[in-house]
């Protein structure tokens, strides 16, 4: 007697088809596909006024989405040079700005205060004046690659004044700045 396996072994077939089908059909469904730039809203953005040098820009970035994102790097015609910043103390206590390694890693449903004396953007090497009254564009990256456009005015603020550790700017490395005592000054107090 011969017995056969043949009709069992395509329906099974087809059934895993049909599954692996349906799960690729909506693969939003599967996954939190939302770029994370489409979860994030900026609120009060502004950047130091500064003639030459170096500048700074602050404000509070929302993630209203349900995922964490994260800031890895920031561009803008206003500078050839920005980083993401972040305020820390060294081995002798002393306050001092440098690079925050991997960006900011905003949770979901949270908040990222960008604030003189803390975390922000740093424009170096700026391109040109930046007067009180006018306006500079920035577009932040986030790891997935999907970016959030911002307009900040430039504003007068007497702190935030940042130097480099040790000597100028050019030419040498720029891991960690002090923070001079204004910088702790909030910026609604201009």
């Amino acid at each position: 007697m011969k017995t056969s396996f043949a009709l069992p072994s395509i329906a099974l077939s087809s059934a895993v088809l049909i599954a692996l089908a349906g799960c690729a059909a909506n693969p939003a469904e599967n996954s939190s596909s939302t770029p994370a730039g489409a979860s994030i809203t900026m609120t009060d953005p502004w950047v130091k006024a500064a003639d030459e040098g170096m500048s700074a820009g602050f404000g509070t970035i929302e993630n209203t989405g349900d995922q964490d994102v994260t800031v890895t790097s920031v561009t803008s015609p206003a500078s050839t040079d920005l980083e993401l910043h972040e305020t820390v103390a060294n081995e002798s206590g002393a306050m001092v700005m440098r690079e925050k390694t991997g960006g900011f890693t905003i949770a979901a449903h949270s908040e990222l205060h960008l604030e003189p004396g803390g975390n922000h953007i740093m424009l170096m090497d700026l391109t040109e004046p930046l007067q009180p009254g006018s306006e500079v564009r920035m577009t932040l990256t986030f790891s997935d690659e999907s970016t959030f456009d911002i307009t900040a005015p430039v504003k007068d603020f007497a702190g935030a004044n940042e130097n480099y550790e040790g000597s100028e700017h050019e030419g040498m490395e720029h891991n960690e700045m002090k923070m001079d005592d204004s910088a702790s000054e909030s910026a609604h107090d201009h």
